[in-house]
């Protein structure tokens, strides 16, 4: 109930330089009975951000009355990779010691934002719903931890998909749950949902 709204929420993204990325913001309204209203959209073109500081936007919602205030930075990544399995940080014995000394007892304290580093490698789905008519599905995979998602590319009309990639996470809150999400790209349509896993990090 207010015109004003203050979030507050951090998210990250990721994105690679040489492509043109264009952020989509939607505004939504929600009357908390299963109606949702959609209140504005505007765009925010990445490549055209400074780099290495923080950017002060007020962006007026397109067709609709309001303006989004925001903090963007645009920094290189630390911490955050997709690899292939032969290619995997962990798999280079130099750089698994640099990380284990990293979060060693000793160093414990260097820096309280960076408590540890997750490695996930996702090697297939088997037996995936078929979404397709054809009785087969296009299916690519979404991990989330906290704020960040990393997702594989499509393996397409297959519901025994081989992606045979390497994610690494910062970890920033013990706290959090990796969830692993497989869903269905279905062109300029929203993706369909196929399955969804959830994995605490003090569970591993």
């Amino acid at each position: 109930k207010s015109a004003n709204p203050q979030w507050r929420e951090q998210f990250d993204f990721h994105y690679f330089s040489d492509r043109k990325d264009m952020l989509d913001i939607e505004v939504w309204r929600n009357d908390n009975k299963k109606h949702e209203e959609l209140l504005g959209t505007c765009q925010v073109d990445v490549t055209a951000l400074p780099m290495k500081q923080t950017n002060r936007l007020e962006l007026p919602l397109e067709k609709h009355p309001g303006s989004l205030l925001m903090l963007i930075a645009v920094a290189p990544c630390t911490g955050v990779s997709i690899s292939d399995l032969c290619v995997c940080p962990l798999g280079d014995p130099s750089e698994r010691q640099q990380i284990s000394q990293r979060y060693c007892i000793k160093n414990s304290f260097w820096d309280m934002k960076d408590i540890g580093f997750l490695q996930v490698k996702v090697l297939k789905a088997v037996d995936l719903l078929a979404a397709d008519f054809s009785g087969k599905s296009d299916p690519f995979c979404v991990l989330e931890l906290g704020n960040d998602s990393l997702q594989t590319h499509t393996v397409y009309k297959n519901l025994n998909p081989e992606w045979n990639k390497v994610f690494t996470f910062p970890i920033k809150d013990i706290h959090d749950v990796l969830e692993v999400t497989v869903f269905d790209e279905d062109g300029d349509k929203p993706p369909d949902f196929l399955g969804k896993v959830a994995i605490p990090l003090l569970s591993v």
